[in-house]
């Protein structure tokens, strides 16, 4: 009876996944890229039913599959029940009119996948902005009308923000959008600019890494706060600064999207300005999933996208976390291989104090030692000192502070120009 009164809940969509293997990716390898595909859909919303693999040397130019897998994609997704086909890799416009008129259902691709999911997940202002200029970027060269058999009213994957009304939306209001949204952000990265000047005595560390390599929960272990951590990819959009207190240093910690293979170059575009978090830091904390298979993989991957940015940070240091999911025979060849990074466990505090340390000994890398006999009036650049260096003597004799300890030479440069100014 209960049964009868219960009201139906909203069903997930069912997705069937589709990759290629060939000379340049192993079968096993492309296996790892689908279960990659299944967490983004799952982080989407989509329940994967199917995951099919075709050994393809290239890509078909008209269907990427060849029609004869793509009718036996029809037939899977009807034996499955699946109202959805994701493909792991970016498809042209003709390309996914083609599939989605012989398979009779939704298409996406991965770039459309992960964009969907960033538009789900953004909260604020600027990351609403971001998305939706990315969004925009990646319809506009695919504007077609051959979405017109499906009903685009029930929603899912792939029709969240401007994908709503694309069908009704042509190429010059989509331009004309863009442009108001790059205005939208030039604005709001000037607001970020003028709030980080408050910052710029504080050392900057930023966490970057793979999506879900446990950044965010790296950042609460250390810092003792409570920043969203989920078990899911990009959990994480917005920069979040929290302030760490360091043995001898106060240092602004950041957090901010991670990243991802194939990561859609419109969206890294949008997100610049959110990133200058990672450009300006003093030094990176890339933090790696050493439980992964493919660690290296994403070790190149956040390398590769640093560099598309224009993030050359010397200060660099390898953060492997998730210690305790590592056999102790993987682990001790991790250490062998990367005996200049240190290793972490976030979730149960393993190893943080080591971090601590050889964070200290990274900022204090370029440190001078510095003497000064400053005038008593000369109260504000004594007090600047305090702010940002390591006073390891002070003694007041007549009208005259002696000072001494250690600072970075930038700082230690400010300082004696503050000096100069007031004499």
């Amino acid at each position: 009876m209960l049964e009868e009164i219960r009201k139906p809940s909203l069903e997930k969509e069912r997705a069937v996944l589709v990759g290629l293997f060939g000379p340049d990716t192993p079968r096993w390898l492309a296996e790892e890229y689908l279960d990659e595909l299944m967490l983004l859909a799952d982080t989407a919303g989509a329940s994967t039913v199917h995951k099919e693999l075709q050994n393809r040397p290239h890509p078909d130019p008209s269907t990427y599959v060849g029609t004869g897998k793509v009718k036996q994609l029809k037939q899977i997704c009807g034996d499955k029940n699946a109202d959805l086909i994701i493909f792991d890799d970016d498809l042209t416009a003709t390309q996914i009119r083609n599939v989605e008129k012989i398979a009779k259902v939704k298409v996406l691709d991965r770039s459309g996948l992960i964009l969907d999911i960033f538009a789900s997940r953004a909260k604020t202002a600027a990351a609403k902005t971001q998305v939706e200029l990315a969004q925009l970027q990646y319809l506009l060269p695919r504007l077609t009308r051959f979405w017109t058999h499906l009903s685009r009213q029930k929603g899912g994957i792939g029709t969240k923000g401007p994908g709503e009304t694309q069908i009704e939306t042509d190429r010059r209001l989509i331009g004309k959008r863009i442009t108001t949204l790059k205005e939208k952000l030039e604005k709001l990265d000037r607001q970020r600019t003028t709030q980080r000047k408050g910052r710029e005595n504080n050392t900057r560390v930023s966490l970057v890494g793979y999506t879900n390599a446990g950044k965010s929960t790296l950042m609460n272990a250390l810092t003792e706060t409570n920043v969203l951590a989920e078990d899911r990819l990009f959990a994480t959009l917005d920069s979040t600064v929290r302030r760490l207190e360091l043995e001898n240093h106060e240092v602004l910690l950041s957090d901010t999207v991670g990243f991802i293979r194939k990561l859609p170059h419109d969206l890294i575009e949008s997100f610049k300005s959110t990133l200058d978090e990672v450009r300006e830091a003093d030094v990176l904390l890339h933090v790696v999933d050493a439980s992964s298979r493919l660690l290296d993989d994403y070790i190149e991957v956040v390398n590769d996208t640093l560099e598309e940015m224009g993030i050359h940070q010397s200060k660099k240091m390898l953060v492997f976390n998730k210690i305790d999911l590592v056999e102790p025979e993987k682990l001790v060849g991790l250490k062998k291989e990367f005996s200049d990074a240190i290793f972490v466990s976030a979730y149960r505090g393993i190893g943080l104090g080591k971090l601590e340390k050889k964070l200290e000994e990274l900022i204090e890398e370029d440190y001078v030692d510095f003497s000064y006999n400053v005038p008593m009036s000369h109260y504000k650049a004594v007090a600047y000192l305090h702010e940002v260096a390591v006073v390891n003597k002070e003694q007041y004799e007549g009208n005259h502070v002696s000072i001494a300890g250690s600072t970075s030479k930038a700082d230690r440069d400010r300082f004696e120009s503050m000096l100069a100014d007031i004499k």
